[in-house]
């Protein structure tokens, strides 16, 4: 069978891959690993050349089908689809907990290790078969046959209840729509939302206009129409997605859902000797304890939470003295935040847009890229991509190529919500002694261009495109030739979002700002006025987005630290815990959010949520070195390429910090970044 997923070319066909390839590729490699395996684990003398580099081979060719087709059902989700890639993830759970509880294989590794020669190999290969050690650990092959039968079971049965939760947020999430008719009830929308709706309508063969739960749709609706009830019913549809309530309340509910994922989370940490699942996760993270995750969160909610409360009371006052609104509720928040941008700032994000198309936001981000790492970014209309509108680039350096990259910026049915970057192609020098080179997938949710206009970012949208293409230069730039450490493998996981929201910081400052905007009409750069507001009110209600972060985080990591069996934690129960201590905003009876906490219970991030704290406090900290010598300055630009970029995860990341700054992070530097209290810049 010619089957184009089982192609060794370093960019997928994807206008020959069909959903039937899928199955077939992913059976015939697994087929063909298990019988290499076992002779690999069995030769006498193991080498890092006889034994890890061929193991590596393996890897990358199962990782290289895989990955495509995890893609696509996360870009072009249908049924066909969603069942063949739940067949296929059956099948390489297993495969997985087959190959991490294989003592043969492991004791191969150990062999490796021992050797007298260990110590000449490079750091990343040391780094490489320690964190394969490791991972036998983690995953089970000091148990006995019955455990490791458990093991097994259990994380089959978590990949099945991941994907069902992920599964039943799409499916919520794309069925609600409110079809509306008349243009009074959207008063206060802006055009380009209002022109969104009416495509929304136009693709259910509606007249007027659609609102859904897609946050293209759903974030102007909370932020500027006048409509409260409208606000309600979409904040309620939105809150009660996947959940017992709300206008599709059990359909697709995830409430046994959630209860089983942190059930059987507790037993594969007890098997593995922790005492619950948060201490699981920070295994492999840079945090070292239960006791140190939860001391900075608490610091950063003591630090934050009164001037969110101040920020909080000032918006109840506004609201009560501009518009006789005394009881604000929680679908009110982010109508009235806005109102009170405007009148103190004299700016909103509909202000913004002309300023940001997306064409000219993309190239422009690029340019910030070859000024800081020295790299060139070309698009290539000749390359093969799963769908019209999105693009592949090629990224060189002096000349020769070093990535590839596809941008898929729209959203679209059956895309899931968000947006992420992936890896498609890993850097490694593999058995041949040929150098793969790294292939990234960055995908986003913005609204799609309409009517021949260009389609226009918020400068929201500007910092979340940056935030992806930053974990995508980690994969892409890395120089590291060991496929396990290479780019963000290998990464501590609360250190992997350090490159993303480090270059966020250039959506902010006026000489990057220079290359990314410009009216979308006449090519005229942000006016000075407008920067300079939009500046002013960079750290706006700070406080109360912190402790919002800081909330999930708790939430997340709480719900790890103290499950127990005996008295399972109600995640509802937790979330209402949570929201007392750290919460500003009070959230109605039906909110069920954690229904829909796909980071925790459908991604990586379970008891590691607080990751994105953590990290960001390594990219202010980072950030504030170019602060003191320019955004451009080219020595700092070289600097954190080659001590974090360039590194990955062939060294650990205090060191690699430690190497760029000259010193451990520091917290002050994001609470003077987010200008809260009396760090406040």
């Amino acid at each position: 069978m010619n089957n184009p997923l089982l192609s060794q070319e370093l960019l997928p066909p994807f206008k020959h891959i069909r959903i039937e390839h899928m199955e077939p590729a992913i059976d015939q490699i697994l087929s063909d690993n298990r019988v290499q395996i076992n002779a690999l684990a069995a030769q006498p003398e193991p080498s890092w050349d006889t034994l890890v580099l061929p193991v590596h081979n393996l890897d990358d060719r199962l990782n290289n089908a895989w990955s495509v087709i995890a893609h696509l059902n996360g870009v072009m989700n249908n049924d066909e689809l969603r069942e063949v890639y739940k067949r296929c993830l059956d099948k390489l759970t297993e495969y997985s907990t087959e190959l991490s509880q294989n003592e043969a294989l492991c004791n191969a590794y150990k062999a490796v290790a021992a050797r007298c020669d260990f110590a000449q190999l490079s750091e990343a290969q040391r780094q490489s078969v320690n964190h394969s050690l490791r991972d036998f650990h983690l995953g089970g092959v000091d148990l006995s046959p019955e455990d490791k039968q458990q093991y097994a079971d259990l994380t089959r049965e978590l990949a099945e209840l991941s994907s069902k939760f992920s599964d039943n947020v799409l499916d919520a999430t794309q069925h609600w729509f409110r079809h509306i008719t008349e243009a009074d009830e959207l008063a206060g929308l802006p055009d380009s939302a209002l022109e969104g709706a009416r495509q929304a309508a136009r693709q259910r063969d509606l007249d007027g206009y659609v609102i859904t739960l897609d946050f293209p749709s759903f974030y102007p609706v909370m932020t500027y129409c006048d409509n409260r009830k409208l606000r309600h019913d979409v904040y309620e549809a939105y809150v009660t997605r996947a959940s017992d309530l709300g206008p599709d309340g059990g359909r697709w509910d995830n409430t046994p859902v959630m209860a089983e994922i942190l059930k059987r989370r507790h037993a594969l940490a007890r098997l593995l000797g922790f005492n619950n699942y948060a201490e699981r996760s920070l295994a492999t993270k840079m945090a070292r304890t239960t006791d140190e995750v939860l001391g900075f969160l608490t610091r950063l909610g003591e630090e934050s939470r009164p001037q969110a409360q101040q920020e909080m009371a000032e918006l109840k006052q506004f609201a009560a003295d501009t518009y006789g609104v005394d009881d604000l509720a929680a679908w009110d928040i982010g109508y009235y935040s806005e109102k009170l941008r405007q009148q103190r700032y004299d700016i909103s994000p509909e202000t913004l847009r002309p300023w940001f198309p997306a064409d000219r936001v993309v190239t422009g981000m690029f340019a910030v890229a070859e000024r800081l790492f020295g790299v060139q970014i070309e698009i290539r209309p000749d390359v093969e991509t799963w769908q019209d509108d999105v693009t592949a680039y090629r990224v060189s350096r002096e000349g020769e190529t070093i990535a590839w990259f596809y941008l898929d910026l729209y959203a679209r049915k059956g895309k899931r919500g968000g947006a992420w970057m992936a890896d498609c192609r890993v850097r490694w020098r593999n058995l041949q002694g040929h150098l793969q080179l790294p292939v990234a997938f960055l995908t986003c949710n913005f609204t799609a261009p309409v009517n021949g206009q260009p389609a226009l970012l918020t400068h929201d949208e500007v910092t979340t495109l940056f935030h992806e293409f930053g974990h995508g230069l980690h994969h892409m730039l890395t120089r590291v030739e060991v496929a396990d450490v290479s780019g963000i493998n290998g990464v501590a996981w609360d250190a992997v979002e350090l490159p993303s929201q480090f270059l966020e910081n250039w959506c902010w400052h006026p000489e990057s700002l220079a290359l990314i905007a410009a009216h979308h009409e006449t090519g005229e750069p942000l006016p000075d006025d407008l920067l300079q507001k939009l500046l002013a009110a960079k750290n706006f209600q700070s406080g109360m987005q912190m402790v919002r972060q800081l909330e999930f985080s708790l939430f997340d990591f709480r719900l790890h630290a103290e499950f127990t069996p005996e008295a399972p934690t109600n995640p509802l129960d937790m979330h209402r815990q949570v929201r007392e201590q750290i919460a500003v905003v009070e959230a109605p009876a039906f909110n069920r959010f954690p229904n829909a906490f796909s980071h925790i219970f459908a991604g990586g991030y379970a008891a590691g949520y607080y990751s994105y704290k953590w990290a960001e406090v390594l990219a202010a900290d980072a950030f504030s070195l170019f602060e003191e010598r320019g955004i451009f300055d080219g020595a700092t630009g070289r600097s954190f390429l080659h001590n974090i970029l360039e590194k990955g995860g062939s060294e650990e990341p205090m060191a690699l910090f430690q190497a760029f700054r000259g010193r451990e992070p520091s917290v002050t530097a994001l609470l003077n970044q987010s200008g809260i209290g009396r760090h406040a810049a």
